[in-house]
């Protein structure tokens, strides 16, 4: 399925979450970038003083920032339109798979009318993201072609599609990031540890050879190293990890039961058990954000 094959609104509620994702920390680092600056600066007032004002512009310039994310937390937008999307993509899935509540009726005009009076509930619940969506609109269907065409095929067909394209994708995603956030984890926790390592052997150096330099930036390690910690609680990536991993394994144990599902009833319980794992995680997801 590619991002055009879902209603309009995950698109709109897509976009809008990466943007507010991208927003919410780039203003970290300019956070973190601003308070090294200051204390780079500060190493400075014995042989300039006139520093002393661009070290107040600097402090005022993040103090600022502090007021204005606290004010406007643009994190809730990161979170609120995730959260949106990753419900209408889960109610896509079960659309098209004919899983319950959009199972089989008579006249496919009724279970259209159910998805568009489902997805005007999920949007009206989340009326505190609307702003952010209605500035990334999309003009295309919120029951798109494809979601008919798939809708449409033989059970057989429709349980291929969800094993490559919805179970396997999900799980190849969750893995994948696994790895990519234990990496990370590591990467930055030795970053963390040359950094602390390098002010202490400034220090020591110090007091043995205290006219070896004439400025000794141990504050500003001090300050990047606080900061590189500060990144690694916002981002979370050993707790992603683990969270990521447990999920992935529930996958892979509800996918053995794919082989097993014998006809439509069987099918609809089996997708929405599926989605039922994907939703908690995102939920979950956006609880360990707030924390």
């Amino acid at each position: 399925m590619k991002s055009g094959d879902y209603p309009a609104l995950f698109r709109s509620s897509d976009e809008a979450s990466n943007a507010a994702q991208a927003t919410y920390l780039w203003l970290i680092r300019l956070q973190y970038g601003l308070l090294v600056s200051a204390a780079a600066v500060a190493l400075w007032f014995d042989r300039l003083p006139n520093l002393l004002l661009l070290f107040a512009f600097i402090v005022g310039a993040s103090t600022t920032l502090l007021i204005f994310m606290s004010v406007k937390k643009p994190e809730k937008d990161w979170y609120g339109c995730r959260a949106l999307a990753e419900s209408i993509k889960t109610s896509t899935w079960r659309y098209m798979m004919r899983a319950e509540p959009f199972e089989n009726v008579p006249q496919l005009n009724e279970v259209r009318i159910k998805y568009a009076a489902f997805l005007k509930e999920i949007l009206d619940a989340n009326n505190h993201v609307q702003e952010s969506i209605s500035r990334r609109p999309h003009a295309g269907d919120q029951i798109t072609l494809k979601m008919d065409e798939v809708r449409a095929r033989p059970l057989s067909e429709r349980q291929d599609l969800y094993l490559v394209e919805r179970i396997n994708e999900q799980r190849g995603w969750y893995v994948k990031n696994v790895k990519k956030n234990r990496r990370r984890f590591v990467g930055w926790i030795i970053f963390c540890v040359f950094v602390q390592g390098s002010a202490i052997a400034l220090v020591l150096l110090r007091s043995s050879q205290p006219e070896f330099f004439s400025i000794w930036p141990s504050e500003p390690l001090l300050v990047v190293a606080a900061a590189s910690l500060g990144w690694i609680q916002i981002k979370k990536f050993n707790e992603l990890a683990s969270a990521y991993s447990l999920t992935a394994h529930e996958i892979g144990i509800i996918q053995t039961r794919l082989k097993m599902v014998n006809g439509e009833q069987e099918f609809s319980e089996f997708v929405n058990e599926a989605e039922r794992a994907f939703s908690r995680e995102h939920t979950q997801w956006v609880a360990r954000q707030n924390d």
